[in-house]
């Protein structure tokens, strides 16, 4: 994408082309496994076929269509999507426990996410089986992967400019399949009936199916996550097209079954049948395509998978991370840790299911879960909005239903793989938790004090020239979002931690709103050219560089003659030479003279492991280690039993 990248958002054909390689990757390769997946190994038989193909429209028409292009799309914050803007949205209805599924819909989203490169790429290299019945793919498929992670860290600024192009000639080729193989059995046609649907889950073991079927619209809320990438009008749009290139491609695998029917994939002597219905001489052009579109739709997850933890981290449901920025596109980030862990989670799915058929049976669980904890903030997205009350129930209910099912269907799964997917959504959801809740439980016994009972303190600190000069600028970042309160330990620091004297006392706060791409800013001077306050207003998308926006916002006031910076020194002023700037960071940590609660214990020293594997606090804001100083301080939460002393002489 452009640096503007918002022109994209207006529909267009270079919007249309670029929403194709962004947007479609994951719901658009699931032909290679979505009827492979419902057949299994066992023998074709026709009402299956067509229940099953009625099935797949009807989910792409009420699940795909309705739920996310139309309603979910119109749930964007400021332009963007995703489950975490969608709780952005509606937090301001504090409402607490919405944020439990806000939390489990990205741990599942992230955690089933793992399992769609390997599935994706395995079956499209497997198809090689087509041609050579003994080769391996595995080494195959594990070469793709890690080739695919490791140019992450380069950005995809080059190769991205032919992620549309790719996907437009895989949905072009999907279309031009289905088409060829329906004219071999236009009967196909009549499965678009619901009928055939009802048909197929009202029969005995019938619901199994939808475990299976699910599999085509598993992409459909990174489609809602990558909202702001394109913008709703060329999404709903370019819809148009997928829908019928993939319905015309799950046609063309129906009547090429139907042909079949009464023998086995293997008694047909094919291995999927999306190879199935390619000629002989198209095959190895048909798996190449294949594997570089599922290569795109691996890049689409991962480039969601970062954004996703990057908006975790700054609604504080994760750890501070090392976030870099390989390209000068919008929104293009990279975050190592996440990028190598998702590696080795796509490498053990590939090793432990090892091949693409066994990657079905476990694929699609813990999405279910996503898809209900968004319907359920959809619920209160549409209630907030005012939307009609009957609208709203009669949604809800409908998806509530539908997603049930599918969830019923899909625990058959668990015993078969599913519960790996659960199990990494378990640890995500823990970490998010134990994350947030830590922070809550240490931001309740942070003591505030009025400001303005220390501002003659302070300034006469400022001008005691008996006491030595700790720093010219001295800036603390502080946590209170009242600009007339300050930390207490803030000022035990100043004042009593060996006092320092500064010439200009900063205080720097940083909110979080939610709006994804505000960076605003206010100054409060309390006393002229020695006390003065800074907010920073920032969307849960925007990086916190907060050095550089530091620095942006000084220059500015210093154009404006509202601040002087330059070194109070004698020497260093009369040359005009600017004075040095020092950042002290606070670090509160748990005494050991605290009695806490079990339950608050084990929620904070499972932080303080996590916040070790973190990234610290002065590297998280973008400062500059040799300019920052690290204090601690015991977070007194209680006090312990009293110690009993006596004097003697």
């Amino acid at each position: 994408m452009e640096k503007n990248g918002h022109s994209l958002h207006k529909l267009s054909a270079a919007g249309l082309l670029v929403t194709l390689g962004i947007i479609y990757g994951d719901i658009g390769t699931s032909p290679l496994y979505v009827l492979n997946a419902i057949i299994g190994s066992h023998a074709i038989d026709g009402d299956v076929i067509k229940g099953a193909i009625s099935c797949i429209f009807w989910t792409l028409t009420l699940q795909t269509t309705v739920k996310y292009v139309i309603l979910t799309l119109q749930a964007d914050n400021n332009g963007e999507g995703g489950i975490f803007s969608l709780y952005a949205l509606i937090r301001k209805a504090k409402i607490k426990w919405l944020l439990f599924p806000a939390i489990i819909g990205g741990s599942t989203l992230l955690a089933d996410g793992i399992i769609t490169p390997p599935i994706s790429v395995s079956s499209a290299i497997e198809g090689l089986k087509t041609l050579n019945p003994e080769i391996e793919t595995m080494p195959i498929v594990l070469v793709i992967l890690t080739l695919l992670f490791a140019i992450q860290q380069f950005g995809t600024k080059f190769i991205g400019r032919f992620f549309g192009p790719i996907m437009l000639l895989w949905f072009g080729m999907l279309a031009v399949l289905g088409i060829v193989q329906m004219f071999e059995n236009l009967d196909i046609l009549s499965s678009l009936n619901p009928y055939y649907a009802y048909k197929l889950l009202s029969t005995k073991g019938g619901i199994v199916y939808l475990g299976a079927v699910f599999l085509c619209t598993t992409g459909a809320e990174a489609l809602y996550s990558d909202l702001g990438h394109c913008g709703k009008q060329n999404i709903r749009i370019s819809w148009i097209f997928v829908k019928a290139a993939l319905i015309l491609n799950y046609l063309g695998q129906g009547a090429w079954l139907i042909n079949h029917e009464g023998s086995t994939l293997a008694e047909a002597g094919i291995t999927n049948p999306f190879f199935g219905i390619m000629p002989q001489w198209f095959v190895p052009i048909g798996i190449g395509i294949a594997t570089t579109a599922a290569v795109v739709a691996s890049q689409a997850l991962i480039s969601g998978s970062f954004t996703l933890i990057n908006e975790a981290i700054r609604l504080n449901f994760w750890p501070k991370v090392k976030i870099k920025y390989p390209t000068d596109l919008k929104g293009q980030i990279y975050i190592p840790s996440i990028n190598w862990l998702l590696w080795a989670g796509c490498i053990f799915i590939v090793l432990y299911f090892q091949e693409a058929k066994y990657m079905e049976a476990a694929y699609g669980l813990a999405i279910v879960l996503t898809m209900l904890m968004t319907t359920t903030l959809l619920n209160y997205y549409m209630i907030i909005k005012r939307y009609n009350k009957l609208l709203i129930l009669v949604v809800i209910a409908t998806y509530v239903v539908i997603e049930a099912a599918f969830l019923y269907s899909s625990l058959g799964k668990f015993h078969e793989g599913g519960f790996i997917t659960l199990i990494i959504a378990s640890i995500l959801f823990t970490t998010m938790m134990v994350w947030y809740f830590a922070r809550k439980i240490r931001n309740r016994y942070v003591v505030f004090e009025k400001l303005d009972t220390y501002l003659p303190v302070l300034e006469d600190l400022s001008k005691d020239l008996t006491v030595p000069k700790y720093a010219t600028n001295l800036v603390y970042l502080t946590s209170a979002d009242n600009r007339y309160e300050i930390e207490s330990k803030i000022l035990y620091s100043i004042l009593n931690n060996q006092p320092k004297r500064a010439d200009v006392y900063w205080f720097v706060h940083v909110h979080v709103v939610d709006e994804p791409y505000t960076m605003e800013y206010r100054v409060c001077e309390f006393i002229h050219d020695d006390v003065i306050r800074i907010d920073f207003r920032l969307g849960f998308r925007v990086a916190p560089k907060i050095s550089a926006m530091f620095k942006m916002v000084v220059k500015d006031m210093v154009e404006k003659g509202e601040v002087d910076v330059i070194s109070r020194y004698k020497s260093l002023h009369k040359n005009n030479i600017i004075g040095d700037f020092r950042f002290v960071m606070i670090e509160k940590f748990i005494s050991y003279d605290n009695v806490l609660p079990f339950y608050e214990k084990l929620i904070l020293d499972a932080y303080n492991v996590l916040k070790k594997m973190g990234l610290s606090e002065e590297k998280a804001f973008g400062l500059d280690p040799s300019s920052v100083t690290i204090e601690t301080f015991p977070l007194m939460i209680s006090e312990s039993k009293k110690i009993k002393l006596k004097r003697i002489d």
